[in-house]
């Protein structure tokens, strides 16, 4: 296609853009009324098809002039929990060198519409606004684009110009506290401090008296001969180290819908995914998720808990979730399987198959009808959750055998 073929249609399209529905509407009225006047003489549909192109000459003046102007978005903050509300703010500045005519700012805010009527501004002035965005449930929320939009006061036509892009607000679930997971593994000796005493690792601790069977290459000699120089007794002192372990904790839910027993039970495992990754995120873990085609991976967790607010219903189930997690975070030293009362063991037992053996691995039922209780399966600790706070209870006792 030629060149001035691609710009003839665009402009053709630019056209057609102005065009609203309410514009398509006078236009196709005055254009049939017309039709019927003239070959029935009937006096009354010429009047109105006059009408119509009327209305519609009227209305293009407002389409007139150009809107140069500068737009700044901003949210604060972009990722919150359900529930809680978000403060945006809008500046716009005349950069024509000219004054601006009053026109409409128009925001869309996931399916709603803010509009504000921008004032006249002279050429570098600026003008603000702000408003408040009120979360309810888990979700992204797109924030814009900011549009300026020149046109009628009926809304025949109008020119809509965007200046932002859209900017997103990421609503995290629901959460409950969380004690330490307390589940690293020995991954490599680049990894975090534990309260772990043991023989041999990097992180010195302190030094202790030598026992028979203690490797004679910690023997801290100097501190050995300067105990024995002053007490006169032959003593060895041998070097503690505090245990440094690599972890990472994987979080896969189930995102069939015949696996939840609705949207609810859903949102709930939601919760339970993000409280998870929030405590790792705290006891210094890695951290990966995933939920059908949402997954994300990464040591500080943001990715992971974007996931969790963008994560839909699918169709792919929790074992493609485990397979995909395998190679997503093979270095995974917890594994979390999260599903609904259509979840069943075997779904559990294929989903962690994957995995190595060392990995430890709970699978949590949420449950809203049923007790908040654990199990064992086949050597899997399966967590029924009847309410999200009862999370820090159950996971307490499935990873140290203690609860209070």
């Amino acid at each position: 296609m030629s060149a001035w073929l691609i710009g003839l249609r665009r402009g053709a399209l630019a056209i057609l853009g102005v065009v609203n529905p309410l514009g398509w509407t006078l236009l196709g009225l005055g254009a049939l009324l017309l039709l019927v006047a003239r070959r029935t003489d009937w006096l009354e549909a010429a009047v109105v098809a006059a009408a119509c192109v009327l209305v519609v000459l009227l209305a293009l003046p407002f389409l007139l002039g150009r809107t140069s102007v500068e737009v700044h978005l901003h949210l604060e903050p972009q990722r919150v929990a359900a529930g809680e509300s978000v403060v945006a703010g809008l500046t716009v500045r005349n950069v024509a060198d000219r004054r601006l005519l009053p026109t409409m700012l128009e925001v869309p805010v996931g399916s709603s519409v803010h509009r504000y009527p921008l004032p006249s501004l002279s050429a570098g002035a600026r003008h603000e606004e702000s408003f408040t965005i009120r979360t309810r449930r888990r979700g992204v929320i797109p924030v814009g684009p900011a549009m300026t939009r020149r046109g009628d006061p009926l809304g025949a036509f109008s020119r809509d110009v965007s200046w932002t892009p859209v900017t997103e607000l990421l609503v995290r679930p629901p959460m409950t506290p969380l004690d330490s997971l307390a589940g690293g593994l020995l991954r490599d000796l680049e990894g975090v401090t534990t309260d772990a005493i043991t023989s041999s690792d990097l992180a010195f601790h302190a030094l202790r008296e030598y026992v028979p069977g203690d490797d004679l290459r910690h023997i801290h000699w100097r501190s050995s001969a300067k105990v024995m120089a002053s007490g006169g007794e032959n003593q060895l002192l041998v070097r503690q180290y505090l245990d440094t372990r690599r972890s990472h904790a994987t979080i896969v839910v189930d995102d069939r819908p015949e696996a939840w027993g609705g949207e609810d039970e859903f949102e709930m495992g939601m919760s339970v995914a993000a409280s998870i990754a929030v405590r790792a995120v705290l006891d210094e873990f890695e951290v990966s998720f995933v939920c059908g085609d949402h997954a994300a991976s990464g040591e500080t967790g943001t990715g992971a808990l974007d996931a969790v607010c963008r994560a839909e219903p699918g169709g792919r189930g929790l074992v493609t979730g485990g397979r995909e997690a395998s190679r997503l975070a093979p270095d995974t030293s917890l594994l979390f399987l999260i599903g609904g009362t259509g979840t069943t063991l075997e779904d559990d037992l294929r989903a962690a198959a994957p995995f190595a053996p060392e990995v430890r691995r709970y699978a949590i039922t949420v449950d809203p009808a049923g007790k908040s209780r654990v199990t064992d399966a086949g050597g899997l600790p399966v967590l029924r959750l009847a309410e999200l706070g009862d999370l820090a209870a159950v996971l307490r006792w499935s990873l140290t055998g203690v609860a209070r």
